[in-house]
């Protein structure tokens, strides 16, 4: 088990981003949440299965059709356990 904290870049917000990383995430069985900052970025915080999660992440660099994604960063962490589900944060 591993946890990431994935950052897009790009035309992200506005376009279902969200609602396409959460509909990724709930398939892979991961856990965490999906939010909008406010500097126009998307930050995805995962736990789950290494290999899920990086599954997840090859899908959030290409995004929904509407999206366009400049960069796409990931930093790596011991999990934490602290999520049941995974959702969209506001």
């Amino acid at each position: 088990m591993k946890r990431a904290e994935i950052i897009v870049n790009g035309l992200v917000q506005g376009v279902g981003f969200r609602y396409y990383v959460l509909r990724h995430a709930q398939k892979l069985g991961l856990k965490g949440y999906v939010k909008n900052l406010f500097s126009g970025e998307v930050l995805t915080v995962v736990e789950g299965e290494e290999y899920k999660i990086e599954e997840l992440f090859n899908l959030i660099k290409i995004g929904p059709p509407m999206s366009d994604v400049k960069n796409a960063f990931i930093k790596w962490f011991e999990p934490k356990n602290e999520f049941t589900k995974f959702e969209i944060r506001y």
